[in-house]
């Protein structure tokens, strides 16, 4: 269990030897064997053809493709549930926020699959047959009226096979849509060799451009798939957003002779699971003075995606995992090498870090539901157009597609000569950046609620125009653009070798936890308002927006915002990147190369 299971076009020897143990006291060293069977593997060097941005090109398709009719449901469906389902707002607010944050959770299920089961391509194919399946439902009650509520319903109407269709639909919607974006990240990741100089900084620009490829997608699906929905007819933009999504399938599975598969790993749950357990029955053990006399494998039985984790002195308590007993023979839950328990510290390491930028995906929520709504009450033309209000987002959308390049190209390289750093700054450096804008987005997003109101209040036939939202959007596509591609280059980077997808999909837990903690504050700041305001009215009840306070919401996650950052400066200068033997071995070969050079 110590040394990762290897599987796919590799050689498996009988035996691998874990070479010499570390010294310890009062033992003698010795070489140790142990059977690992069809667990061990190294790999062939006609794998270390491939890979590369020509494979990660596939990836790309697909997260354009995918993120169209992904993209235009998130900012458009809070107005087909209203509408067309006759949900209330805070109930079509929360039933959006609860599907994108059941999506976004059950990317672990994908990454944790992709990572241990099965590689990351027959894995994205399986969710995604599960995809094109919940959007096809979703077409199919959206195109028949006797799927949907009666126009003269008012309340309680989705009820019956009407609720069993809808919610069964949005289920296996969330489901497979969660699976594909929990494990295509890491696919494209995959083809680079982190291990090298000029792989690290690779995977870096390949984050990036991977943004920029859902960018592309979401621009079409704000714009002109809303748009379909909203004018002509909204199953119209959900079957274009299913007919998208299985040709993006499809050209990710074309790619499958270019990519490279990294050998599948045991459970990451199993390895974690014995650290803890091999740590409690050593509790009474002494650990040694020096860490060099703690259990490890030698370097010559490294495979070439493993990796070697030196030791560290936080959770000092978990170290325990790696003493061998005297007279005990090395096997699975006895004892841990140091690089298992290093990988236990490395995720719980990662935890605060992932906790410090839920309530910014809190905020995000917000601009995908109320500020949605906001929009459907002021002027809708902008330079003479009628513009969708969930349509809004493809400005900032428009702004990023000029952005990242400039980020890649220009800001990246400069920071690059200043820093040393591959990605011009840390990763934990730019989702603090993205962190403060989206305070900034906050604050813009209550006092541009104040004007709204006030001159709808004043003059309901001359609302303010919709361009006005694009301030809040457009700071807070900003701050997006730093912070998701900031944490899941952090959490692929410094996860373990067996664990790059389940890690990558931690970034989707933060938005999990942030959809979900969205519709928490909005029933809570309900209840405690109701309560204490004169009026005996919530911020944010009832369909009326007029009568509402919806900017004291937004400042109340302004300032909530603004704590978080405080706390996410100490995690963030707490936390000890794990060694990077890229970085610090600049000039040193691929070990792809040396391979192909061999072969």
């Amino acid at each position: 269990m110590w040394l990762l299971s290897k599987m796919g076009d590799c050689e498996l020897p009988e035996s691998v030897s874990l070479g010499k143990e570390r010294p310890r006291q009062q033992t003698s060293n010795q070489d140790i064997i142990i059977n690992f069977g069809e667990n061990s593997s190294r790999l062939k060097g006609g794998d270390a053809k491939k890979g590369g941005f020509r494979a990660c090109s596939f990836v790309f398709a697909l997260g354009a493709l995918e993120n169209i009719g992904f993209v235009a449901n998130m900012v458009s469906m809070v107005l087909y549930f209203h509408f067309m389902m006759k949900l209330d707002l805070p109930t079509s607010s929360n039933t959006l926020t609860n599907f994108l944050g059941s999506v976004c959770l059950l990317t672990l299920l994908g990454g944790f699959i992709s990572d241990t089961y099965l590689n990351r391509l027959y894995t994205i194919l399986i969710f995604g047959s599960l995809e094109v399946i919940g959007l096809s439902m979703v077409t199919i009650q959206a195109y028949s009226k006797d799927l949907r509520p009666d126009l003269l319903c008012q309340k309680d109407c989705v009820k019956g096979g009407l609720a069993l269709m809808f919610y069964g639909s949005l289920s296996l919607l969330a489901l497979g849509t969660g699976g594909v974006k929990g494990a295509l990240p890491a696919l494209g990741a995959d083809q680079f060799d982190s291990k090298d100089p000029k792989g690290a900084k690779q995977i870096g620009s390949y984050f990036n451009w991977y943004l920029l490829s859902t960018t592309f997608g979401a621009v079409i699906g704000v714009s002109f798939v809303v748009w379909v929905s909203m004018n002509e007819a909204w199953y119209w933009g959900f079957f274009m957003g299913t007919m998208t999504a299985i040709i993006g399938f499809i050209a990710v599975a074309l790619g499958k002779p270019f990519y490279r598969f990294p050998p599948l790993g045991n459970s990451p749950l199993l390895r974690i699971v014995q650290v803890i357990v091999v740590a409690m029955k050593n509790r009474r053990l002494s650990l040694p003075e020096n860490s060099d006399e703690l259990f490890e494998i030698n370097d010559k039985d490294i495979n070439q995606y493993d990796e070697k984790l030196s030791h560290t002195n936080q959770f000092r308590s978990l170290d325990k995992a790696a003493i061998l007993p005297q007279e005990t023979t090395p096997e699975p839950w006895k004892v841990c090498t140091v690089t298992q328990v290093e990988e236990v510290k490395v995720l719980t390491r990662m935890l605060p870090i992932l906790a410090s930028t839920i309530i910014m995906n809190t905020c995000m929520a917000q601009l995908q539901t109320f500020s949605v709504h906001q929009g459907f009450f002021m002027d809708p033309y902008i330079f003479g157009k009628k513009f969708p209000s969930a349509s809004v987002p493809v400005i900032p959308l428009v702004f990023m597609i000029f952005l990242i390049p400039m980020y890649e190209f220009l800001l990246v390289p400069f920071a690059r000569k200043i820093t040393g750093h591959p990605s011009g700054i840390t990763q934990l450096q730019r989702v603090g950046v993205g962190l403060v804008l989206s305070i900034i987005s906050m604050g813009v997003a209550g006092l541009v609620e104040v004007k709204r109101r006030d001159q709808a209040i004043k003059d309901p036939y001359k609302p303010i125009s919709l361009f006005w939202l694009s301030f809040q959007y457009g700071i807070f596509g900003l701050a997006d653009m730093f912070t998701i591609v900031g944490l899941m280059e952090f959490f692929y980077k410094e996860a373990p070798s067996g664990m790059k997808s389940l890690a990558t999909s931690f970034a989707w837990l933060s938005l999990s936890f942030g959809y979900f903690l969205s519709t928490a504050f909005v029933n809570i700041i309900n209840t405690v308002t109701e309560k204490i305001t004169p009026s005996k009215t919530g911020w944010i009840h009832g369909d009326n927006l007029n009568a509402n306070n919806l900017n004291l919401f937004y400042w109340f996650l302004a300032v909530l915002s603004t704590l978080n950052f405080i706390i996410y400066l100490f995690c963030a200068s707490w936390y000890k990147y794990k060694e990077d033997t890229a970085e610090s071995e600049t000039g040193t070969k691929s070990r792809y190369d040396d391979q192909v050079t061999q072969n």
